[in-house]
């Protein structure tokens, strides 16, 4: 079973008893197959050995040398990683939120930085090399904000900032609002 901390050798009994080999097995037949592209050793595993996505993931990374899925320690360990006006920005998207919503926590999920208020996620934030992808978690916040969320390219689940984007604190703090909402509606 996978954890959170996105340790890949979490997977290796359940591979074991789903598979009936042990690891080395696994991973030798992988050290010799003739390739060493990613999209192929997951084929193997996944058309030749029925092997699940995740599971066929886990052991291809985990024979290519990362044992972790996990990229950040924390917030800061991203926000380093980015340019500085990408930083800027990703930065004030959070302190504007944080600051009128002094009980939500920033922390790093699915290896990007999130807000989340218990196991619930307000905000989230993606960078990309032209744009900030921002997702409030929630399809119907994303529609109630239709008309404020005009000017930016909105998908289904996300919307798109420019990576100079001046933060829109009020947009922002209302996308919270009706989230935080939303969560205590359930």
């Amino acid at each position: 079973m996978a954890s959170s901390d996105g340790d890949r050798s979490k997977f290796f009994p359940a591979i074991e008893k789903k598979h009936g080999e042990k690891i080395t097995v696994w991973i030798n037949r992988l050290k010799e197959l003739e390739t060493t592209k990613y999209p192929e050793q997951i084929a193997f595993l996944k058309e030749n050995h029925g092997f699940s996505q995740a599971h066929a993931n886990a052991l291809v990374m985990y024979v290519r040398g990362s044992t972790t899925s996990k990229r950040f320690d924390d917030p800061e360990a991203f926000f380093k990683k980015l340019d500085p006006q990408a930083r800027k920005t990703v930065k004030a998207i959070f302190t504007s939120i944080m600051a009128k919503h002094k009980n939500l926590e920033l922390v790093i999920a699915w290896n990007q930085p999130m807000l989340r208020i218990g196991k619930d996620y307000i905000l989230g934030v993606s960078v990309s090399q032209k744009h900030i992808t921002l997702n409030p978690f929630s399809k119907d916040v994303l529609d109630q904000f239709s008309k404020r969320l005009a000017e930016f390219k909105v998908s289904k689940h996300t919307f798109q900032v420019p990576l100079d984007w001046k933060v829109d604190a009020s947009l922002l703090n209302s996308l919270a609002k009706a989230r935080l909402s939303e969560i205590k509606g359930k």
